[in-house]
């Protein structure tokens, strides 16, 4: 599996980025992939031959927005003792702290204010799971609720998300009326890194939970929910404000690397039937009441049960007399 890291420099790099951008330009221009042709624009070869081998050979790229510095592995010095990379063509040296486990570095892309680093990390063989834990993704209240069906406990994710997003959604109005655009472009970025933050914790605790209790991972199918969910604007602005599907990456991800097997269920009625006996129960708000079996749950848990038990395996009904009732269940926050 290859992931990307970010660091962040403190160089300045504007001239190489301006002739790496002259580069770009001129390959798009003549489709020449030799570092010979863009000799008399001053940059490193080895950069060079990396920028026209991408622009070149890209047949729709019309025009150059945005270029970096792309150096390859042979241009690369890693010493993993000191966790420090050295980047010959630019004589950059940086510290690292992400995790050392990787088997190499492909590439490194160097922008104005941060190193992207290519590394190949490998994966753990797929285990299968003895069961499988339910995870219930929302745009209100907690982002995520997980359970176990075997043991009936819950977990219940990410609560301060919906905060942050109206807090930050507040904070861009006000400079929006006066006319602060520069600090609406702050505001988005500083809420993108928090709720980036936010999902990295979540997708790690749900992956780690299910390695920790040998368990697979269900999730409702999300392709396409931004395009055909119905639904108030209030609730819409939850819905395209949050990012479900860099949550999603996560969770994949991170499963690979553990071997935990992720399965995808349809969402039709996953928060509407009953977990224990299976019929269509009522929804209000956060509640949820079965008039069939007289079965009460938090709704996002009841779904999260669902979502678990989708595949038919296993019934609600034995799940609950076997494993214990949901009524009652053992929470964790993040």
């Amino acid at each position: 599996m290859i992931l990307t890291y970010k660091i962040k420099h403190d160089q300045d790099f504007s001239d190489e980025l301006a002739k790496a951008k002259q580069v770009a330009e001129y390959g798009i221009k003549y489709r020449t992939r030799s570092s010979k042709d863009v000799k008399h624009i001053g940059l490193k070869s080895a950069i060079s031959n990396q920028i026209l081998k991408k622009y070149a050979n890209d047949k729709s790229a019309k025009k150059v927005t945005n270029v970096k510095l792309t150096i390859p592995n042979q241009g690369i010095t890693l010493k993993k003792k000191e966790r420090k990379i050295r980047i010959t063509p630019l004589n950059l040296t940086l510290k690292y702290h992400f995790p050392d486990n990787f088997e190499k570095i492909n590439q490194i892309e160097v922008g104005e204010k941060y190193v992207y680093v290519s590394v190949t990390v490998p994966e753990r063989e797929q285990i299968e799971p003895e069961n499988y834990l339910g995870v219930d993704l929302n745009t209100t209240g907690h982002i995520a609720v997980m359970s176990n069906p075997k043991t009936g406990k819950i977990w219940k994710l990410g609560k301060k998300a919906q905060h942050i997003h109206l807090k930050y959604k507040n904070d861009r109005r006000k400079l929006q009326v006066k006319g602060k655009y520069k600090k609406v472009k702050q505001v988005n970025d500083r809420e993108s890194r928090i709720v980036r933050d936010l999902n990295h914790k979540i997708s790690s605790k749900i992956v780690e939970t299910a390695a920790a209790n040998n368990c697979g991972i269900r999730m409702e199918n999300l392709e396409g929910i931004r395009d055909s969910a119905k639904c108030k604007k209030s609730f819409k602005y939850s819905l395209h404000s949050w990012s479900f599907y860099q949550l999603q990456f996560m969770l994949e991800y991170k499963a690979r690397l553990l071997g935990v097997k992720i399965e995808f269920v349809e969402p039709e009625y996953t928060s509407q039937d009953c977990s224990r006996c299976g019929y269509l129960g009522i929804r209000n708000g956060e509640a949820f009441k079965c008039p069939h079996c007289g079965h009460v749950d938090h709704a996002d848990a009841n779904a999260a049960f669902n979502i678990a038990m989708r595949s038919g395996d296993q019934c609600g009904a034995d799940r609950d007399a076997s494993y214990g009732s949901t009524g009652a269940p053992q929470v964790a926050t993040v």
